[in-house]
């Protein structure tokens, strides 16, 4: 087993304190080459994960969450399944002001799918409009 292959293995989200808790801001974190298996065809999907969060207390350390995200590669999940549980799982370990997850995958037999999860109205949405 290669070096980074024990790495995605041993992957874990890693929190860190906010350095500015007092203020309200927007991360936007892109992930351009997330892949998972098909579970019935076991053939790869393709996908950009886009995060956007407002943090309260904590935020997510970027290495770590490259190495969670790289994990999801040799397991058979489906396109909601996987995008739910990443945002089920920041929004737990983070517990931000604000979170929406974006699975945006590639078509694949001339479908396209686009799963969008996000904690409801707050800052990031009044943006929106």
């Amino acid at each position: 087993m290669r070096y980074g292959e024990k790495k995605i293995g041993k992957a874990k989200l890693e929190i860190w304190d906010n350095p500015h808790p007092e203020r309200d801001y927007d991360i936007s974190i892109t992930f351009p080459e997330f892949t998972c298996l098909c579970p019935r065809s076991g053939y790869p999907d393709f996908a950009t994960i886009r995060i956007n969060y407002v943090p309260d207390k904590k935020i997510v350390e970027l290495k770590a969450l490259k190495l969670y995200l790289n994990s999801f590669r040799d397991i058979h999940i489906s396109h909601e399944e996987s995008t739910n549980k990443i945002y089920a799982e920041l929004q737990k370990a983070l517990k931000p002001r604000f979170i929406e997850v974006i699975g945006d995958f590639n078509p694949r037999g001339n479908v396209k799918t686009v799963i969008r999860i996000n904690s409801g109205d707050t800052l990031l949405n009044s943006k929106k409009t």
